[in-house]
């Protein structure tokens, strides 16, 4: 390819859109164009990279039997309403009517697609276990679109769905799927991505694991323990906290004249936080009823285990003024008709301060298991940067920001029986097939790779994904020695089955350099009236760890044979 042909220009200025690394880079470097709120176009350099990425996607999905497929993109509503996410799904569905008044829908994931194409292709047990998976656009009406390619509303994904007839069966595909998304990102340049464990939110099931790549600019904290293999999305990691008893005392109301938070009142009563218990209020989605969590003072709700707690979606309790002593709240003389809901953080603690369910009133010598008998404590706080480790029991967990590239999910009957999709046993008798799910955004994968792969100047591409292999720089191409074995270069790596960009533009050599850095190719050769004048060409590569000047008799050897080892590598 010579780079005076390729499709797009580099500039220098960051735009003023543009906040993270990866989308600012992808923009100044002519990979993605914008066309609207989260919907890109991608350029040449990262429709190849795209295409690297997707491939080796496939080969990995093959290599665990998989066998690909095409689902459509917009399906009838009538699929979604016999999964019940057609009024489960909230408003990131795209739902329409074409010109028939017919419900339609933008497929943000393929689940029901999945045992619609199979139902009634797989009858028999004699036909399980199978895996189908596709790559495909999707669209998802994503409120927070942001980070160019990091969070958009349309997008490129590789989804897959396996059908078993025990979960036995399914436990061990999905450690089949498990190590081929290691070998994925292994192969893609990107060992550090982590598993964790995680809330399977819409998808349901019990069972599901993210794909995590560390970095700053991620939204997703992940609980990490330093001293074992413990890794969680902190949605769902168990928060232990050492249970403090403070000595019996009686219940006593007390006046905290205008203390509405946790830090004002421990102060106002010189006791620590930890020795509160406060309430958080919030309403069902369904019906708007109140639901009141308590929970050690320090502490915060994790509203994703909330959610799961109850089995419904909740939010933050709008005008509850009407109904409780707001800032005043407190386990003791609650309205009827609120669901209470009181965390493990509380569970055989004595002597606490709480409300009192009175304006300018709390209570001192709380106790939970006294004062409110036949109590149920669940899970439903945040874990602690620094606290316990609910694997080992150390105080050594750590939270750090990720971005999600991958996920998957043993999902269990959902599907197939609110589909009624079935097969007949060995017995003759109707079973429903017990599925999981297999996710990777490839757009995402590819922005985040740039995200953590980068300097100052441009993306430093692994050799498995780059847009090009080799980055000739023909400086001063116009004088005939340059042009000549420059040619010649770039001809016969090309015949040696090398991905070449070849610059022999007639410009300065800041300007190609710079256009080089923005595309991020691992292997640079520089050639020009003076390294030819040494009889050699300068080889590089765009991570700086070689730099060196090779004779002309070789150079081609050399650079096969780097690119072949660094592809290896």
């Amino acid at each position: 390819m010579k780079l005076d042909r390729l499709l797009g220009f580099r500039f220098k200025e960051t735009p003023s859109d543009c906040q993270v690394a990866s989308h600012i880079l992808m923009t100044r470097g002519a990979y993605i164009k914008n066309v609207g709120s989260g919907i890109f176009s991608l350029f040449p350099p990262a429709k190849r990279i795209a295409q690297k990425i997707e491939q080796i996607i496939r080969e990995e999905m093959n290599a665990i039997d998989g066998q690909e497929v095409t689902f459509p993109v917009v399906m009838p509503a009538s699929l979604w309403k016999e999964s019940g996410r057609w009024d489960s799904v909230g408003s990131e569905l795209l739902r329409f009517a074409d010109r028939m008044g017919s419900d339609l829908v933008l497929g943000m994931t393929h689940e029901e697609a999945a045992v619609h194409l199979a139902r009634g292709a797989a009858q028999s047990y004699q036909n399980y276990p199978f895996m189908i998976y596709q790559v495909q656009t999707k669209f998802r009406d994503e409120p927070r679109a942001r980070a160019g390619l990091i969070r958009v509303r349309e997008f490129t994904m590789k989804d897959a769905y396996s059908f078993h007839t025990s979960q036995e069966d399914l436990e061990a595909y999905y450690q089949k799927a498990y190590q081929a998304y290691v070998n994925i990102f292994n192969r893609c340049g990107l060992p550090e991505v982590i598993s964790v464990k995680s809330d399977s939110g819409m998808m349901g099931g019990k069972v599901a694991h993210e794909f995590m790549l560390p970095t700053q600019i991620g939204e997703d904290y992940l609980a990490v323990c330093t001293a074992c293999d413990y890794r969680s999305n902190m949605e769902v990691a168990q928060a232990v906290v050492k249970n403090e008893n403070y000595g019996d005392a009686p219940l006593k109301k007390v006046h905290t004249p205008g203390i509405k938070t946790i830090d004002a009142l421990a102060a106002f009563l010189h006791v620590a936080p930890q020795q509160t218990c406060k309430a958080v209020l919030y309403q069902k989605n369904a019906d708007d009823a109140f639901v009141a969590v308590f929970l050690r003072g320090d502490l915060e709700v994790n509203e994703v285990k909330l959610r799961n707690l109850l089995g419904e979606e909740v939010h933050p309790a709008v005008n509850a003024d009407a109904v409780f002593a707001c800032g005043f709240v407190g386990p003791i003389g609650l309205p009827r008709g609120c669901t209470v809901v009181f965390d493990n953080s509380l569970r055989g603690t004595t002597n606490l301060v709480t409300g009192a369910g009175e304006a300018d009133y709390h209570y001192t010598g709380f106790a939970l298991e006294r004062d409110v008998p036949e109590v149920r404590c669940s899970d439903v706080a945040k874990i602690l940067d620094g606290g316990i480790c609910p694997q080992c029991g150390n105080h050594s967990i750590r939270l750090t920001r990720g971005v999600e590239v991958g996920n998957i999910f043993q999902l269990g009957i959902k599907y197939t029986k609110s589909m009624e999709m079935t097969y007949l046993d060995q017995n003759g008798k109707p079973q429903y097939p017990i599925m999981g799910c297999y996710g990777i955004g490839v757009g995402r994968l590819m922005a985040s790779g740039c995200e953590v792969r980068h300097d100052d100047y441009g993306p430093i591409w692994p050799m498995q994904i780059a847009p090009w292999q080799v980055h000739i720089c023909a400086l001063r191409a116009q004088e005939e020695a340059v042009a000549q074995a420059a040619g010649t270069l770039y001809d016969a790596l090309q015949k040696a089955g090398i991905e070449v960009i070849f610059d022999d533009r007639k410009v300065s050599a800041g300007v190609m350099f710079s256009d080089a850095d923005l595309l991020g190719v691992p292997v640079r050769v520089i050639l020009s009236p003076k390294t030819l004048a040494r009889n050699a060409m300068e080889l590089t590569t765009r991570d700086k760890a070689i730099k060196k000047d090779l004779p002309l008799e070789s150079i081609e050897k050399e650079i096969i044979a780097l690119v072949n080892a660094l592809r290896r590598a």
